[in-house]
């Protein structure tokens, strides 16, 4: 579904640019990589926190890669749709 995101223009990648997002409010669900370091765990966890942003760090670096095609630790999803796919297909698979 990341994947399908980043077709459609959905998906925003890398810190700065998943910052300014959330700081303008685009941003509706962050993806941080599970393997990213702890000081950047926290910092997003925190920014999520203060913008009523879901965070999630379920999947590693190279997950999040292969789902999107580039090396990112830090994503963005900005449209409301696809939070609602990604959240339904995660509870599924639980």
């Amino acid at each position: 579904m990341l994947g399908i995101a980043n077709k459609a223009g959905a998906l925003i990648s890398g810190e700065d640019s998943v910052i300014k997002g959330l700081q303008k409010g685009k941003i509706k669900m962050v993806f941080v990589a599970s393997d990213a370091s702890l000081n950047t765990i926290d910092d997003f966890s925190r920014k999520c926190f203060y913008y009523h942003v879901e965070c999630i760090n379920l999947f590693t670096c190279e997950e999040l890669t292969k789902a999107i095609g580039r090396c990112r630790k830090i994503v963005g999803i900005a449209d409301e749709g696809f939070c609602n796919a990604i959240k339904k297909i995660m509870e599924e698979s639980k």
